[in-house]
């Protein structure tokens, strides 16, 4: 049974949680601590939790320097915060410990929709050592260049939002951020948001503009030096490449939109390998130049997920979309479950799988060169009969770009 805490310096408010939640007693385990300091005598006295759930503004130990705690000593913990209080700097600073932000008051079935969402995701990685890495996670490494690029722009006054968001479209770092600040209740619309450029309209310049030059959100990446820097420059115009892939598919706009930005960052679990694990990584880079595997097949051979369901685990924990981290999760194994048509899911895998195919394979337009494992998921998918109409029109979408 999920052990749930939350926290709150007004008893009062807490009472009025635990009415809220009494339904769901036979469903997790549920404490109650008024204060930080209380909450975190509970985790020191051996009490393990799956979630924490606090206020933001307490005296003492307020919610943020609580979840710093948690962070640090307890990174199995999923973190949230639940707070009326919405001053844009102090909630971006609450993003940086806070895997979500969950505005009060709210009703029982939100909090529990955000809570249920979090237990499922710590069942996708089951090692709680790998899950103890992800959790940890406030932020991931920006190239330099796309960082310089977008402080620069930001100096300008009168920058318009779709050039800093063709900026932040070209960073996978950025692009994950962005989208789990606008969609976290302080900042986000009522529906959840997939695109970038809409995310910075709802967020706004001044917004970004702190994020980029007054805030922690977003840093620079610097590589293990057993890792060639041009290995990430290549990533990047991997991801970038795929997202532009998808507009070749016959899909419908919210479709598009979902494929469009889950296939920006199906490959952030390699980000997150590289940056957080990185002799894990090295490992993974010497099995595949050895045994001469996909990246993915090593991954799950040596960790038992692959940097698929990583990337998904931590995106789900942020609150992005439940359809981008369902299409993020399965994109090296879309015939996990049936598709009745071309959904996000069996668009990312595509777009990812022509992009490679095109880049490696540039004289194999009728897919010669795909390995049985590939035709294999082609034609349980129902599209291997269509797998050169579908690649030539990727290459002259790509050729359109260039």
């Amino acid at each position: 049974m999920k052990r749930i805490l939350f926290v709150d310096d007004e008893r009062n408010v807490l009472d009025g949680i635990r009415r809220m939640m009494h339904g769901d007693r036979g469903h997790w385990e549920m404490k109650y601590a008024v204060g930080g300091e209380e909450a975190l005598r509970a985790f020191d006295g051996g009490d393990g939790f799956d979630v924490i759930v606090s206020d933001m503004l307490m005296p003492g130990v307020n919610g943020v320097e609580l979840l710093q705690t948690v962070r640090e000593r307890y990174p199995n913990t999923a973190r949230l915060i639940l707070s009326g209080y919405a001053e844009n700097a102090l909630a971006a600073k609450a993003a940086t410990v806070a895997h979500q932000l969950v505005s009060k008051p709210c009703v029982a079935s939100d909090l529990r929709a955000v809570i249920e969402r979090v237990c499922t995701l710590q069942d996708v990685l089951r090692t709680p050592e790998l899950r103890a890495v992800v959790s940890k996670i406030d932020k991931l490494p920006s190239l330099s260049e796309t960082y310089i690029a977008l402080t620069r722009v930001l100096e300008n006054p009168s920058v318009c939002i779709r050039k800093v968001a063709r900026i932040i479209e070209s960073d996978i770092a950025m692009s994950a951020k962005i989208l789990q600040l606008v969609n976290g209740a302080f900042f986000g619309p009522a529906q959840k948001v997939t695109q970038i450029e809409p995310a910075i309209e709802y967020l706004g310049l001044d917004t970004i503009r702190n994020l980029a030059l007054t805030s922690e959100v977003f840093t620079v990446f610097k590589p293990d030096r057993r890792f060639p820097s041009a290995l990430f420059t290549e990533m990047q115009a991997h991801s970038r490449w795929s997202a532009a892939i998808v507009n070749t598919f016959d899909l419908q706009r919210n479709d598009r939109d979902v494929a469009a930005v889950s296939s920006l960052l199906h490959d952030i679990g390699h980000l997150i390998l590289a940056a957080k694990m990185p002799d894990c990584f090295s490992q993974i880079q010497e099995r595949v130049a050895r045994e001469h595997c996909r990246t993915f097949e090593a991954e799950e051979q040596l960790l038992g997920v692959s940097h698929a369901e990583i990337g998904a685990y931590l995106l789900g924990l942020w609150g992005i979309d439940d359809h981008v981290v369902e299409a993020i999760a399965h994109h090296h194994h879309p015939t996990r479950f049936v598709h009745a048509k071309l959904d996000p899911t069996v668009a990312v895998y595509l777009a990812d799988l022509l992009t490679h195919e095109i880049e490696e394979h540039p004289g194999d337009p009728n897919g010669q060169q795909l390995i049985e494992a590939e035709r294999a998921e082609l034609r349980t998918l129902g599209v291997m009969d269509r797998y050169a109409s579908l690649r030539e029109n990727a290459e002259r979408y790509c050729e359109q770009l260039t």
